[in-house]
């Protein structure tokens, strides 16, 4: 697809690939009530951003209160699943979402035809094997069962996950999102079961063990340190969860200062700063793991002809960093690509 413009971003947090759950979304006269900025009214503007996971609010909070000192009500509306954020995105339910990595966001398109892209970076999430059953890859063993989520993405990914863990050999013919049929050896002759995301943590006492996206590893209070196996294939820029909007309404110049406005407030210094809040609890839920790599500050190149800021890091791998991959803001501008 051709993603007309992107609004430059410069976040970067270690993996959240988490993508957060749904109650659900106003009528289609939403995306009327949130218009960009009117500099002619004192009325407050409301953007719905669709999110998966609470810990999405935590780490919107600190946008949302700089966002309301600027007559932006950003309100947030939540999901329980992946497939219904950018259905309600293309139908005016709501006028954002944030929750979905690069590829994802381009699997919706091509699948459903949604005319909806991609605005900013955000952050990038790793996904982890966890286990209630054994302490480590090592200990699985012929006929266990692995969950996977069923999604095109999602599972391409996490196969990738089981082979750098070991348990299986992907061909070298295998595209960038490989399915089950694409495995050529199982090191480990496991059984492979495909699930929706959202369940599969519910499903550990049932698996030997399940790769588990980080937003919902989160919600269900699993720890990263007892993963059996840490993700860390962390610069993957298909991986990178962004800011996805309607394509039409960037058409709109208020609607379009507003969404930038809203990129941001995201990727601004009250961002890092209060990203910190979250992850400490977090930390001290021990619900991530600890010492300095749980503050680690990653950086990497910019995008968009070396302008495109790249995605915050919240690793729920190794370690959980979180920190700007870039600290060069250019909010002001859009980046054309064809990309």
């Amino acid at each position: 697809m051709k993603l007309k413009r992107i609004i430059a971003l410069s976040l970067s947090a270690a993996t959240l690939a988490l993508s957060l759950t749904a109650c659900g979304g106003s009528s289609s006269a939403a995306s009327d009530n949130a218009q960009a900025s009117d500099s002619n009214s004192g009325d407050a503007v409301t953007v719905k951003l669709g999110v998966v996971g609470s810990i999405y609010e935590d780490l919107w909070t600190p946008a949302k209160e700089k966002l309301a000192d600027e007559g932006i009500d950003l309100e947030f509306v939540q999901f329980s699943d992946y497939v219904t954020p950018n259905n309600a995105l293309a139908n005016g339910e709501i006028d954002l979402n944030a929750f979905q990595h690069r590829i994802y966001l381009q699997s919706e398109i091509d699948n459903y035809g949604y005319e909806i892209e991609n605005i900013g970076n955000t952050f990038i999430i790793p996904l982890n094997l966890y286990s209630d059953k054994v302490k480590s890859v090592d200990e699985l063993k012929d006929g266990d069962t692995v969950a996977i989520p069923d999604d095109v993405t999602n599972g391409g990914r996490a196969l990738k996950v089981l082979e750098a863990a070991g348990l299986i050999k992907l061909k070298d013919s295998a595209e960038f999102n490989p399915t089950i049929d694409d495995i050529e050896t199982y090191n480990t002759k496991i059984t492979i079961e495909e699930l929706k995301a959202n369940v599969i943590p519910s499903t550990l006492a049932d698996v030997t063990a399940a790769v588990v996206n980080g937003n919902y590893a989160l919600d269900f209070g699993l720890k990263t340190e007892d993963a059996i196996y840490k993700d860390d294939q962390l610069d993957i820029e298909e991986y990178w969860n962004l800011i996805a909007a309607r394509s039409a309404d960037l058409e709109d110049a208020d609607k379009l200062e507003t969404y930038k406005k809203v990129v941001a407030a995201f990727q601004s210094d009250e961002t890092e700063a209060g990203i910190q809040r979250p992850v400490r609890r977090l930390l001290h839920q021990g619900r991530l793991g600890s010492g300095s790599a749980g503050r680690q500050v990653i950086h990497n190149r910019s995008q968009c002809r070396r302008k495109q800021p790249a995605a915050f890091n919240l690793s729920n791998a190794v370690l959980y960093r979180i920190g700007f991959f870039a600290r060069k803001r250019a909010f002001d501008r859009i980046c054309e690509t064809n990309s």
